[in-house]
């Protein structure tokens, strides 16, 4: 992993963040390398990203905490506007769910376009048919 819960931990300011057992929390930090991973078309764990760069881990720690937010309560995944149980009652702000973080911009620097080669030349493909 190139987070750990502990660095998730102190990221984040939301209690149910912070109380989230290490292994629910490590699943949570490998959903959101998964999504690095679908932008930035890699994966971060070759010679040239060590040490991790600051904006690569802000945004797993973004991520990461966004998926152990949603992950974490049930009713924010079904984006209930109030729920009552017994007692106790909450409603969301607006009843809107949690916003995925836009991490993009801080990969940008990071992508690599798959269909450039190590070398850096880009080449062009042609598909030809008969007509």
């Amino acid at each position: 992993m190139l987070i750990t819960p502990d660095e998730v931990i102190a990221y984040s300011v939301f209690d149910t963040v912070k109380a989230r057992p290490d292994d629910l929390l490590q699943h949570d930090i490998l959903e959101a390398e998964t999504e690095i991973q679908n932008i930035a078309g890699h994966d971060f764990s070759g010679e040239k990203y060590q040490p991790l760069p600051e904006k690569v881990k802000l945004a797993l720690l973004k991520l990461a905490q966004y998926f152990a937010l949603i992950n974490s309560d049930e009713s924010i995944v079904k984006g209930y506007k109030s729920e009552k149980i017994g007692d106790y009652s909450y409603t969301l702000g607006d009843g809107q769910t949690i916003q995925k973080p836009d991490v993009a911009n801080l990969l940008k620097d990071f992508v690599e376009d798959p269909n450039v080669p190590p070398d850096g030349k880009e080449s062009v493909f042609l598909r030809v048919r008969a007509l």
